[in-house]
């Protein structure tokens, strides 16, 4: 189990779950009016950078049954967010919105259905 109590495969939900966050949080907003709204602009960079800790906590070789997942983009996005905030530019976290959020949760829901199936993961965890 992680140093934090948790087992990895939570972190699976979790990574859903910010994904819908920042999705929820955006949506019917276009880049202008989601740049201009701080406090959504603030929560929704919180949940990427969120969803790369959870990512982090994956163990590699579970990763490697999961390759549509960009693991390591994932992790390096949510350092980035940590180690230079005032770089992180928007057009990029827009594109992680538009682009990539949405395939995420559906890859991640597909990967836990891959792991009830080999039995390295209890149905309903």
């Amino acid at each position: 189990m992680p140093p934090s109590g948790r087992a990895w495969h939570f972190r699976l939900d979790d990574m859903a779950e910010f994904a819908r966050n920042a999705l929820d949080y955006t949506a019917g907003m276009d880049q202008p009016s989601f740049e201009k709204n701080r406090l959504v602009f603030d929560a929704t960079l919180r949940n990427i950078e969120l969803i790369g800790e959870a990512a982090r906590n994956i163990p590699e070789d579970m990763q490697k049954l999961a390759p549509d997942i960009p693991w390591r983009q994932i992790v390096a996005t949510r350092n980035r967010i940590i180690h230079v905030y005032l770089g992180i530019d928007n057009d990029t976290i827009w594109s992680i919105l538009r682009d990539d959020l949405p395939g995420l949760v559906e890859s991640v829901a597909r990967f836990k259905a891959l792991l009830v199936s080999k039995g390295l993961l209890p149905d309903n965890p």
